[in-house]
């Protein structure tokens, strides 16, 4: 029976859900201001949804990188990790972008430089370990309705 590596899983959960925590904790009053001023499109679901997808999401994105980082080594895998590390970034400055200084245009097309990369990093993963690829479609689609809802509060809100 093969060992599962628990403290790895753990602590690649909990970095991806530190990275999430923190962006949100620093943009909370522009997230507030957001929800209290901004015209959303259709669709929009209430505030209390964002939190709890988003937690749901970093755990899979953690449980993927661990799936990564316990590869066998080879160029692909640190690549993916790589990969992995920037759309990270690029995830966590997004909030400032969108919520804090309500840059909605700019937030878009930051927004599609992240979807390029999940996607290109989910064809990465799946050179290395196909679950873990899987593991990250889930946020592949979220970032493609958050796609539609950035795009409809700055058209809405020009």
């Amino acid at each position: 029976m093969k060992k599962i590596p628990w403290k790895t899983y753990g602590l690649w959960i909990l970095f991806t859900e530190a990275v999430g925590g923190l962006s949100g904790w620093l943009t909370r009053e522009g997230t507030k201001l957001y929800e209290e001023t901004i015209v959303k499109p259709p669709l929009s679901p209430p505030g209390i949804v964002f939190p709890i997808v988003w937690g749901i999401l970093f755990a899979l994105m953690g449980v993927s990188g661990a799936r990564i980082y316990l590869s066998p080594a080879s160029g692909e895998r640190s690549r993916g990790l790589r990969l992995f590390l920037v759309q990270l970034a690029f995830n966590f400055f997004w909030s400032f972008l969108f919520f804090q200084f309500q840059r909605f245009g700019l937030a878009f097309l930051w927004l599609m430089v992240l979807w390029g990369l999940i996607l290109w990093m989910i064809l990465t993963f799946r050179k290395v370990d196909p679950l873990a690829a899987w593991l990250q479609v889930p946020y592949l689609l979220w970032v493609t309705f958050a796609a539609y809802l950035n795009l409809g509060v700055w058209w809405l809100n020009r």
